[in-house]
């Protein structure tokens, strides 16, 4: 945090973030509820650099870096999940030519499987949100042939053996079952490759449609397939507290982005 006269007022940084009115954030720094690089700040005069600093308000990371953007696609099947594709392939750059920044993937879904896809110029937040490291949760809904039974449930959330290793989902229920297939819920905080079809494939129910609902603290909601719509206030908030949280828990295996 800046001690010189060139910082900024706190309750000035927080009222451009949109967090609250000038006189609205100054009553919650009175009442202790800001933190300025983990710190609490109490004090009105308190000045801060936008540019270094890390604000919080009631423990909610604040964004005060307005070039970074942040924005969620419903990827239609179909489309590979790349920025340019060099076989000619239906890729994202649809989906972001109204953007002034560049903006990328953070990890993937496979051309068949729909769903929500993160695509931001953060670097960092990228970096916590596709390492395995961090084990952020994604939420999947499969279509599955064959009627789903309680016990191949147990076995995934158990654990079974790929040929890449060891797999098991942190959790996995029957929204379904009809007609000779099964609609399944799977929660995996693994970034393995194809790893919900590997996994729903070993236990003899291969995929027959995939979309993924849930990327850490984001849902797809309504969002129609082919849509991007910008993360609000909120979401952008859960994401970057999420990433210093992760920053803080591994302050020396931090990769570079």
């Amino acid at each position: 945090m800046s001690d010189s006269a060139e910082g900024v007022r706190l309750q000035k940084v927080l009222a451009n973030a949109g967090v609250a009115s000038r006189r609205v954030s100054e009553q919650l720094i009175v009442e202790g509820r800001v933190r300025v690089n983990g710190e609490v700040v109490s004090e009105l005069g308190s000045r801060i650099d936008p540019a270094t600093d890390l604000v919080d308000v009631d423990g909610q990371a604040v964004q005060l870096d307005t070039s970074k953007r942040y924005v969620l696609l419903n990827k239609p099947t179909g489309v590979v999940s790349t920025m340019r594709d060099d076989r000619g392939r239906r890729d994202l750059t649809e989906f972001v030519r109204d953007f002034d920044e560049r903006l990328y993937n953070v990890g993937r879904l496979d051309a068949e499987t729909s769903g929500l896809l993160v695509l931001t110029n953060d670097g960092e937040l990228a970096n916590v949100l596709a390492h395995p490291r961090y084990g952020v949760t994604k939420v999947y809904i499969a279509r599955v042939t064959g009627e789903v039974q309680p016990k191949t449930l147990a076995t995934l959330t158990r654990g079974i053996e790929l040929e890449d290793g060891p797999i098991r989902a942190d959790k996995a229920r029957i929204l379904d079952t009809s007609r000779g297939s099964s609609l399944v819920e799977l929660t995996l905080h693994s970034g393995r490759n194809r790893i919900v079809r590997r996994m729903m494939a070993a236990v003899g129910h291969p995929v027959t449609e995939l979309v993924r609902r849930q990327f850490g603290p984001l849902h797809l909601g309504t969002l129609q397939a082919g849509r991007v719509r910008e993360l609000d206030k909120v979401e952008r908030g859960a994401l970057l507290t999420l990433s210093r949280q992760a920053a803080a828990d591994a302050p020396g295996d931090k990769e570079a982005s």
